[in-house]
């Protein structure tokens, strides 16, 4: 992958249309699997037998997806290279019941999802997205537009609030408006039955939904040297994208040899995992063993495929905060367009170890990337990833890595230009290394 600045900005433009394509978890999974058809790959059905062999493949799970490329000279005891991501964000989900209001306002009840900063999604265009599910069981995608906003008090009516900050209950304050009008006349439910994909359905036939809140604003490169990139969801598209360009690249260049290539993008990191499409849950495995029983793997040696096996775990994280500096380590300080970051946590937090370490700086080298290493401040507690689930449940060796942002779980991020590429290039790197 080429690396100079024009590249970099192509990358970052096509960044924000898959983000802009991809305001659920089950739009990033669709958008995905679109890319995917155009490069060749073949969509799989869980429910129907696989025929082995080399070639590249994808299966869709709800809101995650495991898409993979089977070398030429692939056998039982094949190594999986998997580059890990996450398809959600931090955010707001519909409720049941979803249509409320009072005093001729119409508002949505909505229920907060994950970790988000809740005065970051106050006073914008806002819309809801997500999968209708009918009575018959078929699914379909559902995107408003620009719908709601979480408006903030006027400071006429908060004196104080600049001094003594915004003060936030989720259950009274985040109930976004999203029209006038009685509540007892109206349907939230058709809205969105209006705006599906391939035309409107009756509201009565819906039998459940996975609907979320997502900003509008279209993502934008700024700063004096255009050196910003500012969207929404980059805590953990920016990842996802960066594997699927990656594996695409790598399916491209016709791969005969080497490990399996894997890009594995769950579905609610965000909320800790737990779910049939969580990294928690069996889907990874569920396909790593499928993709060997194709091969004719014995149990014995998927265990040692498995052995031979590596994960990049890529989520996101944190730059040093110009503003908030004591909140960071007071040595290592990440930079936006400093390269993509090593995280390590002494507690596992991050799986990061020496071997880990020593494959990513090998990996960087190759690709001519910088990287830079993350370590919390001791201070603060350390978030974690994807990354110690996968190591846990299948005892694949990983590292955890990720892009530096500002402004992490907002409704709008912020990262360096040059970064999302260097990542796509590192991971590239990785899904034809032999480790």
């Amino acid at each position: 992958m080429p690396s100079n600045a024009s590249a970099a900005v192509d990358h970052v433009q096509d960044l924000g249309a898959y983000v802009s394509a991809s305001p659920s978890s089950f739009h990033a999974v669709h958008e995905a699997a679109r890319r995917l058809n155009r490069a060749g790959f073949t969509p799989l059905d869980e429910l129907q037998p696989w025929e082995g062999g080399a070639s590249k493949f994808y299966v869709i799970r709800d809101g995650a997806l495991i898409a993979w490329v089977t070398p030429q000279n692939a056998g039982p005891t094949t190594g999986f290279n998997i580059l890990g991501a996450h398809t959600d964000s931090p955010s707001f989900k519909l409720k049941p019941k979803p249509t409320t209001g009072k005093f001729g306002w119409l508002q949505a009840g909505v229920e907060v999802y994950g970790g988000p900063l809740l005065n970051s999604w106050l006073d914008r265009e806002l819309q809801l997205a997500g999968r209708l599910v009918l009575r018959d069981g078929t699914q379909h995608l559902t995107a408003t537009g620009p719908l709601l906003r979480f408006p903030q008090l006027a400071i006429h009516l908060d004196r104080a609030v600049n001094d003594s900050g915004l003060l936030l209950s989720k259950q009274q304050h985040m109930n976004p408006v999203f029209g006038l009008g009685d509540p007892a006349n109206e349907d939230l439910l058709g809205l969105l039955a209006e705006r599906i994909e391939g035309g409107a359905v009756d509201p009565a036939d819906i039998g459940g939904y996975d609907v979320v809140v997502a900003d509008t604003q279209a993502p934008a490169v700024f700063g004096a040297k255009g050196e910003f990139f500012a969207s929404g969801r980059l805590d953990n598209l920016s990842s996802t994208h960066a594997g699927l360009v990656a594996l695409i690249e790598h399916a491209n260049a016709g791969a005969r040899g080497g490990p399996i290539a894997v890009l594995a993008a769950f579905d609610h990191e965000e909320i800790g995992s737990n779910s049939r499409s969580g990294a928690c849950g069996p889907i990874l495995e569920d396909i790593l063993t499928r993709i060997s029983d194709g091969l004719g793997a014995s149990v014995s040696q998927r265990r040692q495929s498995l052995a031979a096996s590596f994960c990049v775990s890529a989520d996101a994280g944190h730059a040093v905060h110009p503003n908030y500096a004591e909140r960071h380590d007071p040595v290592n300080r990440p930079v936006l367009n400093g390269g993509p970051l090593l995280k390590i946590n002494a507690n596992q937090r991050y799986a990061t170890d020496a071997a880990g370490a020593a494959l990513w700086a090998r990996m960087c080298a190759e690709a001519n990337v910088p990287y830079q290493e993350y370590v919390s401040n001791n201070d603060l507690p350390c978030g974690s990833t994807i990354g110690p689930l996968t190591a846990t449940r299948l005892g694949i060796r990983t590292v955890d890595v990720g892009i530096p942002l500002l402004s992490m779980h907002s409704a709008r991020e912020l990262c360096g230009v040059e970064d999302p590429l260097r990542l796509a290039s590192v991971a590239e790197v990785f899904y034809r290394t032999d480790v």
